[in-house]
């Protein structure tokens, strides 16, 4: 039995994909979805952009009128601006938030650090980029951002003149700097060299970028429904050689698939023409450039079953892999005004309002036409019986010179343009319902404003503009919070440690590597709430009421708290337009927490210390009085004493002159010491003993 295994025909094949089984595979589908976008969506874009820019209707008949109407145009841009409003007016559009307590602050640094990648780190302001987006999205029905880790050599020639010896050797050691040319030349001394250089300068530079797609490079296949389901989406580009240089190929491996000239340069569809006008790069014949296509495909590669999602470049016409890598998350935002369910691609504004522009033109021209018949009517003249040269002199009061009366004969035609008009507001009614876009959105319209309560009026804004906010609420739960989940898994992988970003209010320490790539997002888009000022008004009472309870129940209450109260201000602002609400109220999670006040003492034992102070008082009051008792005896004996041994004295001297006898003082005098000191003991032990105090 061994030997049947060990036999070359019980061998297992390998079953992973092999490199011409991914060729065939991954081209196969690229120009599956290719042939999908550039015969079926494109020309549908491109016609939606030809009325959007005025050119699908600007020809016309032979001497008849050529205006037309731009209803596409006015209804994007009437939407652009509330749209712009929502999405850039707030630093806090989308949040992430945490799914336990641990994530509370991760969440807060990485709404703060994804709002810091998009708004101040990016080489082309965040409000133009999302200005392409949305306005490919309102006129095309697509608008695609790219969001990914740039990680590109930037490369630096410059001269270097009078060099030392010692900074030849830093140059020379330094990785980043090769050296292209060295000239030294001796100093008069012999003991030093001069030396010049030139040098180029190689330094890699990672940084998170968020750009705009123009929709026509974006390739998907035809049976996708979302992004994340997709069998293949691929972004596809003409680049540079340079460009391909910097993402690390080498130049001899990518230069076979440059174009020579022009003539190889082939621009994708008829979308990608009208938008670029193929004339505009004749004039960079020189300039090679290579077709790359960035696919994100699902594919078994290991042939367990199971498809993973991979990088795969390729490159040339026969898109040729250069490279295949597995990555965790397709790089793209997709943004459609009205989607269809169980499709990728939707309906686009222009989908909405192309026949009306057609329809409004129609009328318009034929209004403008019957004007200048009525105007300027033809004549009938008689041949070889009126000067044709005066009838075809269209100045005011000409002569026109006859053979006989009646030989020129105007065929006069009334003007019946009024009749049209009600057809022109009819098709802007028609408008109106489809897209939301009215007067009444703008707050404009005098018949909805003339005789009207602030109810009413408010009413008619809210209701015209909720078209508006219908697609703000569908740009923001699919594009936008798609976006802010993309960046925060690309800063959780490639910012792997603490950095210092500059906020609002300073420079603040974050760590991307301990943040929860799973954390949710949450859109912060307020719609279909009313307009700003009944938000704004229900925020002043909200905040009144804050104030109310805060003054009467203080405030460490159980109902509200001073940054309840601050999130209130901070919502105020931002509805008045004001991005940075630190310039007028500090955020109190940012200031350090205030010391606790001492314990107020009991009242008993402040009444025990008092009367035990007064005790104490007392005592030493009596004490001091003892003391001076002591004094005054002490005092009281010595002048006794000392008037006793004065009188001794006397009297010793009147005896020793009287009788000739000599009186023994000095024993009298000690005696009279031994009582002095006697009757200090005696006053020392009658004074009170001391009391110790409390």
């Amino acid at each position: 039995m061994a030997e049947l295994f060990d036999s070359e025909e019980f061998i297992e094949e390998d079953p992973s994909m092999g490199d011409e089984e991914l060729q065939a595979a991954i081209t196969q589908a690229i120009e599956d979805a290719v042939d999908f976008i550039d015969n079926t969506i494109s020309p549908q874009r491109a016609t939606a952009a030809e009325y959007y820019n005025g050119e699908a209707l600007a020809s016309g008949e032979e001497g008849r009128s050529t205006a037309q109407t731009m209803d596409v145009r006015d209804t994007v841009q009437a939407m652009l601006p509330s749209l712009l409003r929502i999405f850039c007016g707030s630093d806090h559009m989308v949040e992430f938030a945490p799914r336990g307590p641990e994530d509370i602050e991760a969440a807060k640094q990485a709404t703060d650090f994804v709002n810091y990648v998009l708004n101040q780190d990016q080489d082309q302001s965040f409000v133009e980029i999302i200005y392409a987006c949305l306005k490919d999205a309102l006129v095309k029905g697509s608008g695609f951002l790219k969001y990914y880790y740039d990680e590109s050599e930037t490369t630096q020639s410059y001269e270097l003149e009078n060099l030392d010896d010692q900074a030849l050797n830093a140059l020379n050691s330094d990785p980043e700097i090769e050296i292209d040319m060295l000239t030294s030349m001796a100093s008069s001394d012999q003991q030093e060299s001069s030396h010049s250089v030139r040098v180029t300068h190689r330094s890699k530079v990672g940084k998170i970028k968020v750009e705009a797609v123009p929709p026509e490079e974006i390739v998907i296949n035809r049976t996708a429904r979302n992004l994340d389901d997709a069998e293949l989406v691929a972004h596809r580009s003409y680049v540079t050689l340079s460009d391909m240089v910097l993402m690390g190929y080498d130049l001899s491996d990518v230069e076979q698939y440059a174009t020579v000239n022009e003539t190889d340069f082939e621009l994708f569809n008829v979308e990608a023409r009208e938008r670029f006008q193929q004339s505009s790069f004749e004039d960079n014949n020189l300039i090679q450039r290579v077709l790359y296509v960035e696919a994100y495909a699902h594919i078994d590669m290991d042939g367990d079953g199971v498809a993973e999602l991979r990088k795969i470049c390729c490159a040339g016409p026969t898109y040729e892999v250069l490279r295949n890598e597995p990555v965790d998350m397709i790089p793209f935002a997709f943004f459609c005004p009205d989607p269809e369910p169980h499709s990728f691609f939707g309906l686009s504004i222009a989908d909405l309002t192309m026949d009306i522009q057609r329809i409004k033109t129609a009328v318009l021209r034929a209004s403008l036409d019957s004007l200048a018949m009525s105007t300027h009517p033809r004549v009938g003249v008689v041949e070889g019986q009126a000067s044709l040269e005066d009838v075809m002199n269209n100045e005011a009061g000409g002569v026109i010179r006859m053979r006989q009366p009646g030989a020129v004969v105007p065929f006069t035609l009334p003007f019946v343009g009024k009749e049209a008009f009600p057809m022109l507001s009819y098709m802007d009614e028609i408008r109106e319902n489809r897209t939301g876009i009215s007067k009444a959105a703008d707050g404009l319209d005098p018949s909805a404003l003339q005789s009207s309560t602030l109810m009413a009026v408010q009413q008619t804004i809210g209701a015209a503009q909720q078209r508006t906010e219908m697609i703000a609420r569908l740009f923001a739960e699919g594009g936008m919070t798609r976006l802010y989940k993309g960046l925060l898994q690309l800063i959780i992988k490639h910012v792997d440690k603490p950095r210092m970003i500059r906020l609002t209010n300073g420079f603040v320490p974050i760590s991307p590597d301990r943040w929860n790539a799973n954390m949710d997002v949450v859109a912060n888009v307020a719609l279909g709430k009313g307009g700003d000022m009944e938000r704004m008004n229900m925020l002043q009472q909200v905040a009144g009421k804050q104030e109310q309870i805060m003054q009467t129940m203080g405030p460490d209450n159980a109902l509200v708290s001073i940054e309840n109260y601050y999130a209130t201000m901070v919502q105020m602002l931002e509805i008045a337009g004001f991005k940075d609400p630190q310039r007028f109220f500090k955020d109190p999670a940012q200031q350090p927490p205030t010391p606790p006040e001492p314990p107020k003492p009991d009242i008993n034992e402040r009444l025990i210390e008092v009367q035990m102070a007064e005790i104490n008082a007392n005592i030493q009051k009596k004490q001091a009085e003892l003391e001076l008792e002591r004094e005054k005896m002490i005092r009281e004996d010595d002048r006794r004493r000392d008037e006793s041994e004065a009188n001794l004295a006397l009297k010793a001297a009147e005896i020793a002159a009287r009788y000739g006898a000599q009186v023994n003082t000095a024993e009298i005098k000690a005696n009279s010491e031994r009582d002095r000191e006697l009757v200090r003991q005696i006053a020392q032990q009658q004074q009170a003993p001391n009391v110790p105090t409390a």
